[in-house]
């Protein structure tokens, strides 16, 4: 156990950037850097001088989600946005700021703010949402290049759970597309962050307006009629949870699969060679590169202590789940030959992911795809040179070229 800390967090200077986690090419490496010079709570930086602490065990992640009183999901909590100190254009509010939705919240209003999701997805055919899913998959194979370079992730694992989602919500593929630029910018937490989170509610508010106009069968009307939901502010805020958190990590996990597969031969050839099976694969994934590395944010609501460090009223806490998942007391991330889910990429507790089956849906039929329409897929650079795309919350490949021949559906 470390020595607590006699500096309040906002006057420590010189942290590790947030980022330095998932951009760096061993992640497991510096957070064991971190835990080696702070132990399991470490002082990181989010953004220029805007510090937090990173929860890297696995057993402080989940005391601290199993409980709310202490650390609180409301981001009014957040000491240095009530001061001032965060600037209205930090490209950190878009992921952090206070939202009337069911991540931003806790006890009863999180429960009710989260029955919607829960009623919606619930309501899904899903035999008719995997029909879609497939036809999805099957049109955007076919849309590739016959001859020249193909990019698995722009092209593909992109697209794929953006365009489900959106169209589960009744929403048109071109609308999809503009979304999807609004969450890139939105978990890049960069400069863009806040024009383009303002374009996102732009199109969901007009999304909303037509279907209470024209109700349909899909979730925008059911976020609609639920009335979990008090006003159309609240709806909106549900469908930037759902449409931003669900988009952005289920994309990463088709990606980093892919990736793997592209690049790791023994997970290729016991993947192919059916010794391994895709969910099995899929949980590996999970396991030694979780899409949310890190994921925000926990406020303090009064002074405490975590695992030797001084947490005070108001800190920002980021849960490091990647970091927990290669805790020595979890027993390492090696799972190639082992179906343990014990992981924390979907979270735990109250706020754990209500969509975690329709993004295993989407996911294995995303890989399964390219199993059987590219079997020869090849990646055109060598694996050292996949490049990440940037971001302090998740890890996962910018770019996959491959060369590979299309089969027919």
């Amino acid at each position: 156990m470390t020595t607590p800390s006699n500096d309040r967090l906002d006057e420590l200077t010189d942290l590790t950037p947030l980022s330095a986690t998932t951009m760096c090419p061993n992640p497991a490496s510096a957070y064991q850097q971190l835990r080696e010079e702070c132990g399991q709570v470490a002082p990181v930086d989010l953004d220029r001088g805007i510090p937090a602490w990173l929860v890297m065990g696995y057993q402080e992640i989940r005391a601290v989600v199993r409980n709310d009183l202490s650390f609180s999901r409301d981001s009014h909590h957040w000491r240095l946005l009530r001061n001032g100190r965060i600037s209205p254009e930090s490209g950190l509010l878009p992921i952090m700021a206070p939202r009337a939705n069911a991540y931003f919240s806790d006890g009863a209003t999180h429960r009710r703010l989260r029955a919607p999701i829960y009623a919606g997805l619930a309501g899904l055919d899903e035999q008719r949402t995997a029909r879609l899913i497939r036809a999805t998959c099957d049109r955007l194979i076919d849309r590739l290049p016959a001859d020249g370079p193909i990019d698995l992730v722009t092209s593909y694992a992109a697209q794929v759970p953006m365009l489900t989602v959106a169209a589960l919500f009744g929403i048109t593929p071109d609308l999809g597309e503009r979304l999807q630029a609004c969450v890139i910018a939105l978990f890049g937490s960069g400069a863009d962050a806040q024009a383009l989170f303002g374009e996102m509610e732009a199109i969901l508010t007009d999304v909303i307006s037509a279907h209470r106009a024209a109700p349909a069968d899909d979730l925008t009307t059911a976020f609609l009629d639920h009335p979990g939901h008090h006003n159309d502010g609240e709806v909106l805020a549900s469908m930037l949870l759902a449409l931003g958190a669900g988009w952005e990590t289920t994309q990463v996990w088709i990606a980093q699969t892919l990736r793997i597969m592209l690049t790791d031969p023994r997970f290729a050839a016991q993947v192919r060679g059916g010794h391994l099976g895709i969910d099995d694969a899929l949980d590996h994934v999970l396991w030694t590169d979780p899409p949310m590395a890190n994921q925000p944010t926990r406020w303090a609501t009064s002074d405490t202590v975590l695992a030797g460090q001084r947490i005070a009223r108001g800190d920002a806490l980021i849960l490091g789940l990647a970091a927990a998942n290669t805790d020595p007391w979890a027993g390492g991330q090696d799972r190639l030959d082992s179906a343990n889910r014990a992981h924390l990429a979907f979270g735990v507790g109250p706020h754990a992911c209500p969509a975690k089956r329709l993004s295993r849906l989407i996911t294995r039929t995303a890989v399964e795809t390219v199993q059987h329409r590219l079997p020869d897929a090849r990646l055109d650079i060598p694996a050292t040179e996949v490049p990440l795309h940037p971001s302090p919350w998740t890890r996962g490949p910018a770019h996959l070229p491959v060369t590979a021949t299309r089969t027919r559906n």
